[in-house]
């Protein structure tokens, strides 16, 4: 499938809410709706910059990247953390002098339902995303997602402080709910940039794909008398990487050995999606067979 027509319509959505969150904060003069707006001009940034990285992560391996390019989606997502952070720090700037000298809201009726509209669209679009990442594996879309869905709960927040402004009179509500945003978007961020440090270090595949390989290991002892160790896994972006060492009998062919290690591949490549699977075949009883166990042997 062709993840990057997914990250089109981010950017698409991107503009709508853009347009509509600017046109709110015009009518309104609230730093609260401002600062919703300055957080969508990030969302286009960052879903501009997941286009271009499922593009470069879909190219195929070359000779000077045989593993392909699936970490570029990493890239994506780390970036996008540092531009939501810089975001929050346009937003202090803005709800900081407007804390210190309140000013009233204009229009907040009018506001208040484009930025509604907005979070809708918002919402829709981060849903699909979210989906369809965890589908395809893809945590570059996935995080385009959780960056939309973030934003359907700043405008939230944006939308409460501006109608408790409208309802009680307090005009500080207002730059308080932006500051309280700023400090959300940054939690935000950071957590995004973790998901990417860890992606970009070869963080293992998921716990529960590495239990369903090692019970599999299990099954596969008893049965014929085998044995394995080494297992190491990592991912990159949708691509898993597995290695392990198998020890057969050491009466058993090359071809006997080759035949039952191409089964075990084939029932982990049906049980851990997008796994590249490499296997050492070792004798069973060969005291050099277990001295290689570490990464540095």
């Amino acid at each position: 499938m062709n993840l990057e027509r997914f990250a089109w319509l981010s950017v698409g959505a991107a503009f709508a809410t853009i347009a509509l969150k600017t046109l709110a904060w015009w009518l309104t003069g609230s730093v609260g709706l401002l600062s919703d707006a300055l957080e969508s001009i990030v969302n286009l940034a960052a879903a501009l910059l997941a286009v271009t990285m499922l593009r470069v992560a879909a190219s195929p391996p070359d000779e000077n990247h045989p593993y392909g390019f699936s970490k570029a989606e990493y890239f994506a997502a780390g970036i996008e953390g540092a531009l939501i952070v810089l975001a929050a720090a346009g937003i202090l700037a803005s709800a900081i002098p407007r804390l210190l000298e309140p000013e009233p809201l204009e229009s907040p009726g009018l506001g208040l339902t484009l930025s509604v509209a907005a979070s809708a669209i918002n919402l829709a679009v981060g849903v699909l995303l979210i989906r369809v990442g965890r589908r395809h594996h893809s945590i570059a879309l996935e995080a385009d997602g959780h960056h939309l869905i973030t934003d359907v709960w700043t405008s939230a927040g944006v939308i409460i402080g501006v109608g408790l402004v409208f309802l009680t009179g307090w005009l500080r509500l207002d730059p308080l709910v932006a500051l309280g945003v700023a400090a959300h978007i940054v939690w935000t961020g950071l957590r995004l940039m973790r998901r990417s440090w860890r992606g970009l270090l070869d963080a293992a595949i998921p716990t529960e794909d590495t239990g369903e390989v090692t019970k599999l290991f299990a099954e596969y002892s008893k049965r014929y008398g085998v044995s394995f160790h080494a297992l190491r896994t990592r991912q990159a972006g949708k691509r898993r990487f597995i290695s392990f060492h198998f020890l057969v009998p050491d009466a058993w062919s090359v071809a006997q050995a080759h035949r039952l290690s191409e089964e075990i591949e084939e029932r982990i490549r049906s049980l851990v999606p997008h796994a590249s699977i490499f296997t050492h075949i070792e004798p069973i009883s060969d005291p050099s067979s277990y001295e290689d166990q570490g990464l540095d042997r």
